[in-house]
């Protein structure tokens, strides 16, 4: 049996990429850039589609912005968007809607940063449980598409922790990791190991990567 591919999608930017931690809170959408960038993977993942390997299934996790991400994808690809809850973006907690700049003040963004396994956000979800979420449902989608291709849109962190397992690298490594916003990354999972194709591709996207794009 073919092993299954899963192409992860982070989300466009949005108002506050770069700026603020979002999280879960609802309302937030695609800024004007973002949805270009959207139309932009879409067509870029319909172009690298082969009738010997088509994408059959398009999953977004629940928020606003990444079904928005999603949409333009699916449409290109003549499908549906599909919910996955695995794949929500990280419960901030208490750190909900907070700019970047002050957490960085804080002595826990050491932590979060350097020793990212040991850190639960205040009234939130650890690292390592959003990981173990994440990964748990990519794998439960590898079950249910064995062989065929899938995309995955999703949130900077979780992805990134999905990509930290697939490559075997340890969660207080997960921060050395890029994804930016509306970048692809490829994984193919087989009965034996995943196997990380590509990470972090922008070659769809116009403009050179920002320094608040993580």
């Amino acid at each position: 049996m073919r092993p299954t591919l899963v192409l992860y999608v982070r989300h466009g930017r949005t108002p506050t990429t770069g700026a603020r931690l979002p999280g879960r809170a609802p309302g937030l959408h695609l800024s004007d850039e973002g949805r270009a960038q959207a139309e932009a993977t879409a067509a870029a993942i319909a172009a690298s589609t082969s009738s010997s390997r088509p994408v059959v299934a398009v999953y977004a996790s629940p928020m606003e912005r990444t079904r928005e991400t999603a949409v333009p994808i699916a449409r290109a690809l003549g499908l549906r968007v599909r919910t996955a809850s695995g794949l929500l973006e990280c419960d901030f907690g208490r750190w909900t809607g907070r700019r970047l700049k002050d957490l960085m003040k804080l002595k826990a963004w050491t932590t979060v940063q350097r020793q990212p396994s040991a850190f639960r956000f205040p009234g939130g979800e650890s690292f390592a449980e959003m990981q173990a979420r994440v990964t748990g449902q990519v794998a439960d989608l590898v079950t249910r598409h064995p062989g065929e291709t899938i995309v995955c849109v999703s949130h900077a962190d979780p992805i990134k922790a999905a990509l930290a397992q697939s490559l075997g690298t340890p969660l207080d490594l997960f921060q050395r990791i890029v994804v930016g916003p509306c970048s692809t990354s490829a994984v193919l999972h087989d009965a034996e190991r995943p196997t990380v194709l590509h990470v972090n591709a922008t070659h769809h996207l116009s403009g050179p990567p920002r320094r608040d794009d993580s």
